[in-house]
């Protein structure tokens, strides 16, 4: 019950009154509780406002009493109201707008400010819906369009907004059920016609000669044809369905009996779950077999990912792709667009793989190879052998093949003896036939093996193919020369490896030319000797600067090793007790320490490189 609150000055001003009231007692209190209870549950009327109307008693108690402030002397809800001058009006539900136009007003003269198209007053004519006239009503003033309604600004509450129908217009309804009544006519005159013509080939009689009952009949079974159009046994062909159309009986089937059904298919607890109410088996009844059946049913979530669902879902893919990358374009909002999108993809796509492989054929060649048959069919043999018991069992044969080499294997290119890796040296790979470390280079022989120990080659000993002319020979043992860790080189055991064609001819050759050499030399005249003592001592004098090259190569070599040595020990220092190098002068670098770095140098496409420095 909701209890009126008065104002301070009020309840002082009413302290002695007798009218006034007074504070309630307990049992007051009590039949007050008691009242609201009987009027929740219904049995007492409910409590009425100042206007006559009545009050929800389920309301709340602090939403139904009102402030002491509005000095209210009653039960009332005036408070939770808007106030009357703020309250907002509506139309009513029966005001709507005015279609069409106004066919009362008929004009015959083009009037200023009017359309210039139609002549209408209510538009102007960037807003004519008419077609564009060759000349205007305003150059003819012939046939001008009356004017629409001039709608007024209705203003409708919530129910209004949402009528269907509003504006309708009654004396349409007539002409609508007219024409579809017509129609219904001539169909059941058509179905009529139909069964008749049955019914008099049965009999062999033309339709004139049908009786007057039997055409009524047939206009009667046509009526209830029509009427029963909407069933779905008599439109839709089921499995296990039966229409006879002369009979007009229906035999249906749920389920042809034939099939078994799916809570049948397992009887497993733990299977797919099947819904009795939808008759539904989403998942896979038999998921955990290995070997299916086609016809087998394997679920209905597997129809949701069949058919054209899949195309669906690569062409959304391709539209949030497309739509990252900057295309504006929407699979929902613009289908045709995402589709030829798509398709020019796809196009492009394969032309362009096409493209690679064509160009690839094009660079390398091999295009008779994709071409031609397989191995099997042009030789009709194969290099698999497999032996078998007389049980037709495998005894051996189809054991897992070696890996081989996907290299050529004994192919000798550049005039090489040798294959590339054949020879190794300080972490190098190369040629055993030229000690040569370039790949794919021209071979040398044994005179590039001398060369690289450091020896200048002797013409009569390098072989086949030399030049006529030999140096003279040296008496003088040869030099070691040292090699890059600063060892001696054994040039002996270099050529006692020389192999060359017909030593025992060519050993008698050079005696031959030493003989001729010697003769000569004796029948020459002094200033000959003269000259030739100035050019031996000039070849002595270029044998003792290339000697000098060579050592200083081999001790920058060697101070290298060291360099490399102390920086790897520096290295393993903690770096607060390294020395300090920034102070030191800088020093010129010379050539031999540029050579001894070259042949230091590891290459990045030595296959060795990795095991340097294990």
């Amino acid at each position: 019950m909701a209890t009126p609150t008065l104002p301070v000055s009020e309840i002082i001003r009413t302290k002695n009154d007798a009218s006034a009231p007074k504070k309630t007692s307990r049992d007051d209190y009590r039949l007050a509780k008691e009242l609201e209870e009987a009027r929740k549950a219904g049995t007492v009327p409910a409590e009425q406002d100042e206007h006559g109307r009545d009050i929800n008693p389920h309301i709340p108690h602090y939403i139904a009493v009102a402030p002491w402030y509005l000095g209210s002397k009653g039960p009332t809800l005036t408070h939770q109201r808007a106030p009357q001058e703020k309250q907002k009006e509506y139309a009513k539900i029966s005001d709507n707008y005015k279609r069409g136009v106004n066919a009362n007003s008929v004009t015959t003269k083009f009037r200023k400010g009017a359309c210039e198209n139609c002549g209408a007053m209510t538009h102007k004519k960037k807003d004519c819906m008419e077609r564009p006239r060759k000349l205007g009503a305003k150059y003819t003033g012939e046939a001008i369009a009356p004017d629409e309604f001039v709608q007024s600004n209705i203003n409708h509450d919530f129910e209004g907004k949402r009528d269907r129908w509003n504006g309708y217009d009654a004396s349409q309804y007539k002409e609508v059920v007219s024409e579809y009544e017509k129609i219904e006519d001539a169909k059941k005159l058509l179905k009529a016609e139909k069964i008749l013509t049955e019914d008099t080939e049965e009999f062999g009689k033309d339709l004139e000669d049908v009786p007057a009952e039997k055409v009524l009949e047939a206009v009667k079974a046509a009526d209830d044809d029509m009427n029963n159009e909407d069933k779905y046994a008599d439109d839709m062909e089921m499995p296990g369905t039966k229409v006879d159309s002369k009979q007009r009986i229906t035999v249906r089937n749920l389920r042809i009996r034939e099939d078994t059904a799916k809570y049948l298919i397992n009887l497993d607890l733990t299977s797919a779950y099947y819904d009795p109410k939808t008759r539904s088996m989403r998942e896979d009844p038999l998921a955990d077999k290995k070997v299916k059946n086609e016809t087998q049913f394997s679920g209905e979530n597997a129809i949701r990912y069949s058919g054209e669902t899949n195309n669906i879902a690569k062409s959304q893919l391709f539209a949030w792709d497309a739509y990252e990358k900057g295309v504006d374009v929407h699979l929902q909002a613009d289908p045709t667009k995402a589709e030829l999108l798509k398709k020019q993809y796809e196009e492009k796509k394969t032309e362009f793989k096409q493209n690679i492989g064509k160009n690839i054929l094009q660079k390398y060649g091999g295009e008779e190879y994709l071409e031609a048959p397989p191995k099997e069919m042009l030789l009709a043999q194969t290099e698999t052998f497999i032996q078998y018991s007389r049980g037709g069992d495998v005894l051996k044969g189809l054991e897992k093949p070696v890996v081989r080499s996907r290299y050529e294997e004994d192919v000798y290119n550049q005039n090489h003896t040798t294959v590339w890796g054949s020879f190794w040296e300080n972490g190098s790979w190369g040629y055993k036939c030229c000690h040569s470390f370039v790949k794919m280079s021209y071979c040398t022989g044994v005179a590039g093996i001398l060369a690289r120990r450091g020896k200048e080659v002797e013409k009569d000993e390098v072989g086949p193919g030399s030049p006529t002319e030999a140096p003279p020979a040296r008496t003088e043992a040869p030099t070691p020369i040292e090699n890059k860790f600063g060892k001696p080189a054994d040039v002996s055991s270099t050529r006692a490896k020389r192999v060359s064609k017909g030593d025992s001819n060519s050993g008698l050759s050079r005696q031959k030319r030493k003989r001729s050499k010697s003769s000569s030399s004796s029948s020459s005249s002094s200033s000959d000797s003269a000259g030739s003592s100035s050019s031996s001592s000039s070849s002595e004098d270029e044998e003792g600067e290339e000697e000098k090259r060579k050592k200083k190569v081999a001790a920058a070599l060697k101070a290298q090793e060291e360099q490399q040595k102390e920086a790897e020990r520096l290295m393993n220092v903690d770096e607060r007790r390294r020395p300090y190098n920034s102070l030191a002068a800088p020093k010129k670098i010379t050539e031999e320490e540029m050579e001894a770095y070259q042949l230091r140098k590891v290459h990045a496409d030595d296959p060795m490189a990795g095991f340097m420095n294990r």
